[in-house]
């Protein structure tokens, strides 16, 4: 990940916005949302599993405001997050954590480690969110982190992560929007090798003062189909996995043909869309 800030000066002695905005707080205003993450992760446990999960490992953390609000929304909760990145974790616990309070801190632990490698208590959920798993490069990475997340689990215990998919999955694209009118978050897919599904992305920040934080986050990702994922983690031991699928309804607005319910239904066929977002979760 670099960051690189558009220098375009408005007037001698006036700090540009992108001068000031710190990326990580942006990328959690844009890409996050905890509380329903939380909510998410709670429902397909209880669907699967008749009952409210306690202990959750968050892998590719990153600044862990998933694992802080995972604790915040019951005091018998626990989180681990692991993340490679020393810096992201230190400013998860100044930023998240620690802002939090002394209580639910103490039940928050964060890990620098791989998740190819790290090893924890047993825990009820694991999750890999954002679609960070795609930044495994091969078939052999991935079946060791899902191997890794199997060792980890209690009896009853879920891995959970989040897909996506459709045709412009997998085409060069750039993707625009305004974030409560303060900034503008742009996704942009900058290649696709359809030979080895390996894409080069970023994440750019832009400000209505016309400065930018230009890939304010890069990403070498393999774009890892279902089908894939679904094989591998049979593979690495999980004998029931389960898909959620996007569900939709028809708009209030002339130009709204279909919105998001925020809904996931377990399906076993779906119908193919330009772009579609599931959850899949594997229990052993």
């Amino acid at each position: 990940m670099r960051a690189r800030s558009k220098r375009q000066r408005t007037g001698r002695g006036v700090a540009l916005q992108a001068e000031q905005a710190d990326r990580h707080a942006l990328y959690q205003r844009s890409v996050q949302d905890p509380e329903a993450e939380v909510a998410q992760l709670d429902d397909l446990f209880r669907r699967l599993r008749g009952r409210s999960p306690l202990s959750l490992r968050e892998d590719f953390c990153g600044t862990a405001l998933l694992a802080t609000q995972w604790c915040r929304s019951d005091p018998r909760r626990t989180a681990i997050g692991v993340d490679l990145c020393r810096d992201t974790l230190e400013w998860g616990r100044l930023h998240n954590v620690e802002p939090a309070g002394k209580e639910i801190a103490s039940r928050i632990h964060l890990v620098q480690d791989n998740v190819l490698d790290v090893r924890t208590d047993p825990v009820d959920l694991v999750c890999g969110f954002n679609f960070s798993y795609n930044g495994l490069l091969d078939r052999a990475s991935l079946r060791r982190w899902f191997e890794n997340a199997a060792s980890s689990l209690t009896e009853e215990g879920l891995l959970v992560l989040d897909c996506y998919g459709g045709s412009e999955a997998f085409d060069t694209v750039e993707e625009e929007r305004d974030i409560e009118g303060e900034f503008t978050f742009v996704w942009e897919q900058a290649s696709f090798n359809p030979i080895d599904h390996r894409a080069e992305c970023h994440i750019h920040f832009r400000f209505p003062d016309g400065s930018a934080l230009e890939r304010a986050f890069s990403y070498r990702w393999r774009i890892w189909t279902l089908p894939e994922i679904r094989d591998l983690l049979a593979e690495a031991g999980f004998s029931s996995i389960h898909v959620f699928w996007e569900q939709f309804e028809e708009g209030e607005e002339e130009d709204e043909y279909l919105v998001s319910t925020g809904r996931y239904e377990e399906v076993a066929e779906a119908e193919n869309q330009e772009s579609w977002i599931c959850y899949v979760a594997a229990a052993r």
